[in-house]
């Protein structure tokens, strides 16, 4: 019977979640709409370079409000907006402009989880993916820090922030003006009035939100250098955080779940590992190698991740005719494939699903492409680790600013 009044209990408050959020009518929607799920969209770790186990998704339903630019924190919301599609986007469950003369406001609230139930030593990171253009986050009624930029991940870290007990609450104001009074400001192809081959603006959240709780000193980044002609792979690590003497980092290089290289030493540093008898990564060998680096203290675990790299290598030479050409692993490769604009009719800049991310780059492959240009948009982390385990080069711009825009009142 208990058993049952739980599930009656959880259908119920599934129900009631989804009453709060459907796709705005009368857009054009892809197959994948249909599998959003409001209580966990976009449920997959968001940074495949660099992955801990143990990690907390904010993706779904927040509150929103649209107000004057110069207003304080509302106190009033207008409704529930669905993280991580922007507010412009059918997904998002709202489907309104903002403009620089308005500011948008998210709030969400969280309470007892897995890692923030209780107190500790540990640190804790809020991440976000991106949110454009510019944000000011408060945790608590505290004020984090401000963040200018439209495609890049940021990290605050919240520990001081947070209460026990309690409930927690994220504020986040955000101000986009994307083309207005030609802004420098990089913004792609989004314009406020889309027109010809310019877009829709994109205001907001748009990748993951998500925590993690680390030990006070833990791992803050990797960098990782393959080098085919030596057959070696460079890790760069960096440590953060309240520095431990004799803290100890392993890495070790794996193959097919076999260890072939492995190196141990102290602090943030730079160490090569030999790979012997390298297979290349190419788009018709996408093989991967995987990489797990363990921080330790006087024999402890303390922090762990993962992550993965090809062994390859781009560059230009001249072929046999002394021609110079585009070159992978010293080899000439002709690269063929689409101008990938990275918008969704749904979800603008998100797609619906990680599925829906896949899908892009397979049918890229199937249609016989073995490159694509990503244009003037910076793609969530999951895109560019789908580009590399299927097999696709990528040419990456920058998102532009300042695009000439045709006169079309002439029109």
């Amino acid at each position: 019977m208990r058993n049952l009044l739980l599930f009656v209990v959880v259908f119920v408050w599934a129900c009631d979640v989804n009453a709060e959020w459907k796709p705005v009518e009368g857009k054009i929607t892809t197959p994948w709409a249909s599998d959003v799920d409001p209580n966990k969209p976009w449920n997959e770790y968001p940074r495949p370079m660099m992955v801990r186990k143990h990690w907390e998704n904010l993706n779904g339903l927040w509150d929103y409000a649209i107000v004057a630019k110069d207003s304080k924190q509302p106190s009033e919301w207008n409704g529930k907006i669905l993280v991580p599609y922007a507010i412009e986007s059918a997904l998002s469950g709202v489907g309104k402009k903002v403009g620089p003369d308005n500011c948008l406001w998210y709030r969400k609230t969280f309470g007892k989880t897995l890692t923030y139930g209780k107190k500790d030593s540990n640190r804790k990171l809020l991440h976000f993916g991106a949110i454009d253009w510019e944000s000011t986050v408060w945790v608590n009624g505290k004020e984090i820090g401000t963040h200018k930029g439209g495609h890049d991940p940021f990290t605050y870290d919240i520990t001081d922030a947070l209460k026990y007990p309690g409930t927690q609450e994220i504020v986040i104001r955000v101000w986009d003006q994307t083309d207005a009074d030609n802004s420098p400001q990089p913004r792609g192809k989004q314009v406020i009035n889309p027109r010809g081959i310019f877009y829709t603006s994109v205001t907001g959240i748009w990748q993951t939100v998500w925590l993690e709780s680390v030990s006070p000193t833990y791992i803050k980044s990797l960098k990782i250098t393959p080098d085919i002609d030596a057959k070696t792979v460079t890790v760069q690590t960096e440590l953060a955080g309240n520095l431990i003497k004799g803290a100890e980092v392993e890495i070790s290089v794996v193959k097919k779940g076999s260890i072939i290289s492995t190196k141990t030493y102290y602090g943030s540093q730079t160490v090569v590992l030999e790979i012997p008898k390298p297979r290349l990564w190419s788009p018709d060998d996408p093989f991967l190698y995987d990489l797990k680096v363990v921080l330790s203290h006087l024999g402890r675990k303390i922090d762990e991740v993962t992550s993965y790299f090809g062994m390859r290598k781009s560059s230009m030479g001249k072929d046999e005719n002394g021609i110079n050409r585009l070159m992978l692993n010293n080899k000439p490769v002709f690269q063929f494939g689409p101008l990938d604009q990275g918008w969704w009719p749904d979800g603008l800049y998100t797609p619906a699903t990680d599925d829906a991310l896949r899908y892009d780059v397979e049918i890229t492959k199937a249609l016989g492409f073995n490159m694509l240009r990503k244009h003037v948009k910076s793609e969530p982390q999951r895109f560019y680790y789908w580009c590399d385990k299927l097999g696709v080069l990528v040419w990456q711009d920058m998102p532009g600013a300042l695009y000439y825009q045709p006169d079309y009142s002439k029109e």
